[in-house]
């Protein structure tokens, strides 16, 4: 008896050294592990979505962080004031190195940091090096890849003659015009997705294996949308836009939890909330329709107050009563 027991207590080490020893081997030095709970970095607080996706709240608008053993993937970058926190809080998530990040809108609140944030960051580059052009001694340097759709990365470039909104540096790199476009990255399908709305250029970002879909400013759960109607957006595109995010979630028991959606702003969503968000949006579109319809002015649709129901919940509605009306008073402009 006393034999056996020291054979299966020599086996038990033998084969813990034996793990031990392949997991070194295989995982790097920065190899990523999820936090058990939120942390505050400054005033940037860390939540732990679930599985590699994590949301970054503070920064101006949510920011994603997709961490793993590839690396990591950033949704929107956040305000350029707000760069040095952002890295020091998707650092203190992974050491890995930052390969993406992708662009939901260009908006200055989701692309302010790509200059300071995309430098810290190394992948192989899209273009031959002697075409990657970056302003501020930054030539040829690596940088992580920023993705967009083509229209998002039209306006923070500028045609020639004329001064960018954003330094090169900034700019995307990498854009798409199709319906999607693909990503296998740590372990984990990454779908990114053209979906208009306020811009004729938003982008969501489907996690498919966490289950999680970053959507930009489709959703603002702290105010009304802004409708750039200069920018291709309209309240037609925003609703139709909000389908396709509830097309794509899953409720869990009870419609709560399931696929959980990280709002351009606000806190962490599920479907329920994307469905009254959206049926916002649709009621308000139909009382201004009805408003134009019997011949009311942008003055007098402002006074009948179409968004009465919803103003103690998000704020002031100007702006969006505002890109309603002319999207739907000139939608050939659209």
């Amino acid at each position: 008896m006393k034999s056996r027991l020291l054979l299966v207590l020599i086996g038990s080490a033998l084969l813990l050294a034996s793990a031990e020893h392949v997991s070194t081997q295989q995982a790097p030095a920065w190899a990523w592990k999820p936090p058990i709970h939120s942390v505050n970095t400054g005033t940037i607080e860390i939540l732990h979505v679930r599985g590699n996706v994590h949301m970054l709240v503070g920064a101006g608008g949510n920011i994603t962080v997709h961490a793993g053993n590839d690396g990591i993937l950033l949704v929107d970058s956040g305000l350029e004031s707000m760069s040095a926190k952002v890295i020091d809080a998707m650092r203190s998530i992974s050491k890995g190195p930052l390969r993406y990040i992708v662009n939901t809108t260009d908006r200055p609140e989701h692309v302010g940091g790509n200059a300071a944030i995309a430098v810290v960051g190394s992948t192989i580059p899209f273009r031959p090096p002697e075409d990657v052009r970056v302003s501020d001694g930054m030539r040829d340097k690596p940088k992580a890849s920023v993705i967009s759709f083509l229209t998002t990365s039209d306006r923070m470039s500028a045609p020639t003659g004329k001064v960018a909104p954003w330094p090169e540096v900034a700019w995307p790199d990498n854009t798409y015009s199709t319906p999607q476009k693909k990503l296998y990255f740590n372990d984990e399908p990454v779908v990114i997705m053209h979906v208009p709305g306020p811009t004729d250029g938003n982008s969501i970002v489907h996690f498919r294996g966490a289950d999680v879909i970053t959507v930009g400013d489709l959703v603002d759960l702290t105010a009304y949308p802004v409708i750039d109607v200069k920018a291709g957006g309209s309240i037609d595109q925003l609703f139709d836009g909000l389908y396709r995010v509830i097309d794509l979630t899953v409720p869990n028991r009870k419609s709560e939890a399931g696929t959980l959606v990280i709002p351009g702003h606000g806190r962490l969503a599920d479907q329920p909330d994307v469905v009254y968000y959206n049926q916002m949006v649709g009621i308000v579109r139909d009382r201004i329709k009805d408003m134009i319809g019997r011949g009311l002015t942008l003055q007098q649709v402002k006074a009948e107050r179409p968004t009465r129901d919803y103003d103690t919940r998000y704020g002031s509605p100007d702006a969006f009563v505002e890109g309603a009306y002319e999207s739907l008073k000139n939608p050939s402009t659209n």
